[in-house]
């Protein structure tokens, strides 16, 4: 059965008050010097998924110059490193640095030990819960995001389909990083 409307502005409300929140609590706890929060994003992702620049940007949800200008300052500080593809010579692939895997953990250790206070009054069950329900939300909302490709047009010869490009700015882009 269906999401009725009214549970669906509900959690559109929700979804966008509890960004907000993290947003804010976010760039309220960087201190001077530290990596922004789309810095810190990227990170967490080299750490998961490494591999090729193109990638990283597809699974952030950024476009290449974007992930491209957060690689350039996360290698200036030493934390990445980027060597050519060797199957793609085109392609860059990228890793964490030692200083890279060190300053993530320093990061998520932070972040964890932020979230126990902020959380105090919850019980593990009740984390059980958000941890299962924000999955399948984000599950959710990841798979109807994906573009929708329409089907190749029957002729001869056959006609090339470009897929869509995404209409977001920079700083949604960046937004998305954070994650």
């Amino acid at each position: 059965m269906p999401v009725d409307p009214g549970s669906a502005r509900e959690l559109i409300h929700r979804v966008f008050d509890l960004q907000r929140v993290i947003r804010c609590l976010s760039t309220s706890e960087l201190k001077h010097g530290e990596l922004g929060v789309a810095s810190q994003g990227v990170l967490r992702m080299i750490a998961e998924h490494g591999g090729r620049a193109v990638d990283l940007a597809g699974q952030l949800g950024v476009s290449a110059p974007v992930l491209s200008r957060h690689l350039a300052e996360l290698e200036g500080l030493g934390l990445v490193e980027r060597h050519r593809d060797p199957e793609d010579r085109r392609a860059q692939r990228v890793a964490l640095t030692e200083a890279g895997a060190t300053a993530l953990n320093e990061i998520e250790e932070h972040r964890i030990s932020r979230l126990q206070s902020y959380l105090a009054g919850w019980d593990e069950e009740q984390a059980a819960h958000a941890i299962l329900a924000i999955g399948q939300l984000s599950d959710a909302l990841r798979t109807g995001a994906r573009p929708m490709r329409p089907a190749p047009i029957q002729s001869s010869p056959p006609v090339l389909q470009t897929p869509p490009t995404p209409q977001t700015t920079q700083t949604q882009e960046e937004a998305l990083a954070a994650r």
